[in-house]
């Protein structure tokens, strides 16, 4: 349903180096470059999400986040590990969400702009 999605930042050194860094685990790479923004998407492939200079910008709170797919429970625990070690917060641990549905797993940071992340693996019932 959807093609790419875009968010703001104020700046975007720093976001281009959480996101490379928290988005690698999960095979998503920079598939582009400009001086006021990046895109990330599959290796040599179109862009799925951007990342754009807006000054001023402000994040909107916590009743949007994206999630993102993880093939394995070890990406959504590598995405977790990066992400807090490029400025991002912790906002749930990696784990089981039963409450989400059967094999739901999944960790939630929110990055240094204030954008709401999660890693997210479907396991079947």
């Amino acid at each position: 349903m959807l093609d790419h999605l875009s968010l703001g930042t104020t700046d975007l050194e720093r976001a281009a180096a959480f996101y490379d860094a928290a988005l690698a685990p999960l095979g998503i790479v920079r598939v582009w470059s400009f001086p006021d923004a990046v895109g990330y998407g599959p290796p040599g492939g179109e862009d799925k999400l951007a990342i754009l200079r807006r000054p001023g910008f402000v994040a909107p709170g916590p009743g949007f986040h994206l999630a993102l797919t993880a093939r394995t429970r070890a990406e959504v625990d590598a995405f977790f590990r990066a992400a807090l070690a490029h400025g991002g917060r912790d906002d749930g641990e990696p784990g089981p969400r039963p409450q989400y549905g059967p094999g739901y797993y999944a960790a939630f940071v929110v990055d240094p702009d204030g954008h709401h992340l999660e890693a997210v693996r479907h396991e079947g019932p």
